[in-house]
């Protein structure tokens, strides 16, 4: 199977709208099974979700929601790059893969120096160490999508050429327009986008900022919005109104739903809404109010 020809056929298979969560992560296997059930009968279709070293494993968690659904697409947003060999990578994707034909999408990334850091290896040259990896990992299965965490030209460029398509997460639609012209019509886009179902501005932006004061301690993200224009006042603390509003959409089920359109609107092919708030309950609830005009 070609590149064009696995791109369309993931692409009919992901449709417009999937999920992107951390909710369940820590949670035990059977709490996952649940949620990720409900998720699948709520009609979005997929379900996503981070790695850090050492504190999960995504292919793991990934075949449990996998054998506990029997539709939804399960992507790894990201497997985390300095987890595992490349090549134990590729084993364990195209196990998922064929195990679960058209189920499951390798989502690869670099993660973040004081994230790798801290698990006691050296964060260098993030770019070069993305291709070599690539070629550690060898020929994928056919049938087999495989995307990178891309945020900068350099990363964009790397996915266009190696793999098909790209991930990006805590980024506004701006960005995406950016991607889709890095990419090129033929390559998966794959936003993510943090959404708090809450109509009152004050509470709204203090859920949202508990999300955005994580991400702008890491220096990639800060590079990425920099280049979009927003300014060092925006990026200080948890961020301004203005970063926040940008990143996380909030407001009523309609007001979001505008906010996944331009993203659509502005090339992406699937994006995947993060419901903030504390924990499993709290996705499901956004996620119900949301579904009716999602689905």
């Amino acid at each position: 199977m070609s590149v064009p020809q696995r791109v369309t056929a993931i692409r009919q298979a992901l449709g417009g709208v999937g999920v992107w969560t951390n909710a369940v992560q820590r949670e035990p296997a059977a709490v996952q099974r649940e949620v990720v059930a409900r998720i699948e009968a709520l009609g979005y279709r997929s379900v996503w979700q981070g790695e850090v070293v050492g504190a999960n494993d995504v292919f793991a968690q990934e075949a449990v929601w996998l054998a506990a659904t029997s539709r939804i697409v399960a992507g790894t947003g990201i497997a985390n790059i300095w987890a595992r060999h490349g090549s134990t990578a590729r084993a364990a994707a195209a196990t998922l893969a064929d195990a679960w034909p058209g189920r499951f999408v390798l989502g690869l990334g670099v993660s973040h120096a004081p994230i790798v850091e801290q698990s006691g290896q050296a964060y260098r040259n993030p770019l070069q160490r993305m291709r070599e990896y690539l070629t550690a990992m060898g020929e994928t299965p056919a049938t087999l999508p495989v995307v990178l965490a891309a945020l900068g030209p350099r990363m964009l460029e790397l996915a266009a050429d190696r793999t098909d398509g790209a991930h990006t997460y805590f980024v506004p639609p701006e960005h995406t327009a950016e991607a889709r012209a890095a990419l090129g019509p033929d390559r998966l886009l794959i936003p993510e986008q943090a959404v708090v179902v809450e109509t009152s501005p004050q509470v709204a932006r203090e859920v949202a900022r508990r999300h955005t004061v994580r991400y702008l301690q890491l220096p990639n993200y800060v590079k990425n919005l920099r280049r979009l224009g927003l300014a060092d006042e925006d990026l200080a603390g948890a961020g301004s109104d203005r970063l926040v509003d940008a990143i996380v959409a909030w407001g009523t089920p309609a007001d979001i739903v505008e906010r996944v359109k331009a993203h659509h609107d502005a090339g992406a092919d699937h994006v995947l809404v993060q419901p903030l708030g504390e924990g499993p309950n709290d996705t499901l609830r956004q996620l119900e109010e949301l579904a009716p005009l999602l689905g």
